[in-house]
């Protein structure tokens, strides 16, 4: 029988998720024309987006990177968020998360590829972000933020609309590269789900390292699991939940918890295992 602390209902959140992203994204573009881009937030979006509120982490990272300095702030944030919630930020908070979440609704088939794809995160972040920007500065063409698809559709689309409204070259916003970055990322978000999420998000690699430690988090009562693999079945990123729910891809987008073997907990759950509790009644009787 399901522990009721254990399981909290998780699966009647799932179906309120947009619309708590839809919430997050008025305190991401700052409908009261707060900028407060000495601060970082702890999801991918570009500061220079003309509505942003925050300044990016990954940008803070890369470009103090180059300065040769620690942006302990920037890091203190990310570690804060990523130790009380893990992954979650991908799933419930990250604007970027977001758009891909309601282009991928869209019926068209989606690819699938390997797992291990995910692993070009950690290229993305260790080459592209600290590196590069180290050694050669921001000037580099592999720079991160001369290539991010983010600031593309959120900085440099809204630059190239004004400039043409402006009478103005609408292409003269962006460099080539950038463009053709945007062209490529936005015919992926039709065929992939979630595609910069799970093939190049420096800030989800970093994220999906708490998932296994952070203090919300999911978990399989091993009692209730029958092996169905519906949990598989409904995992958009095409991990095996109930093998792999600590798994850095994962996203906690909480549609597994549909499965009632799978729920929300906390570190401060100490429920006892039923082999643990069986050790433990052994252990007494002797």
């Amino acid at each position: 029988m399901a522990n009721p602390r254990f399981r909290r209902q998780p699966s009647r959140f799932v179906r309120l998720r947009h619309l708590v992203q839809a919430a997050f994204l008025l305190a991401w573009l700052g409908p009261f024309g707060l900028r407060l881009h000495t601060f970082c937030g702890p999801v991918y979006h570009c500061y220079a987006c003309p509505l942003a509120t925050f300044a990016c982490p990954i940008g803070v990272l890369a470009n103090f990177s180059a300065l040769g300095v620690s942006p302990l702030i920037a890091l203190g944030t990310l570690l804060i968020a990523g130790a009380l919630v893990g992954g979650f930020i991908c799933g419930w908070v990250c604007p970027f998360g977001f758009l891909q979440d309601l282009v991928a609704k869209v019926p068209v088939p989606k690819l699938r590829l390997p797992l291990q794809a995910g692993y070009l995160r950690y290229a993305v972040l260790v080459l592209l972000v600290l590196v590069i920007p180290y050694f050669f500065g921001e000037s580099h063409p592999l720079f991160i933020c001369r290539l991010c698809p983010a600031g593309a559709l959120e900085a440099g689309l809204p630059l190239a609309v004004q400039n043409a409204a402006q009478g103005q070259s609408f292409w003269n916003s962006m460099s080539t590269v950038k463009w053709v970055v945007l062209g490529l990322f936005l015919v992926a978000m039709f065929v992939k789900y979630r595609p910069w999420c799970t093939l190049f998000c420096p800030l989800g690699a970093m994220l999906g390292l708490f998932n296994r430690v952070a203090v919300v988090r999911l978990k399989v009562d091993d009692r209730m699991c029958t092996s169905c693999g519906a949990c598989k079945s409904a995992c958009q990123i095409g991990l095996a939940p109930e093998k792999q729910l600590d798994d850095p891809l994962c996203i906690r987008c909480m549609q597994c918890t549909r499965c009632d073997a799978i729920g929300l907990t906390t570190v401060f759950d100490r429920e006892k295992s039923p082999n643990h509790a069986a050790r433990a009644g052994a252990d007494s009787s002797r």
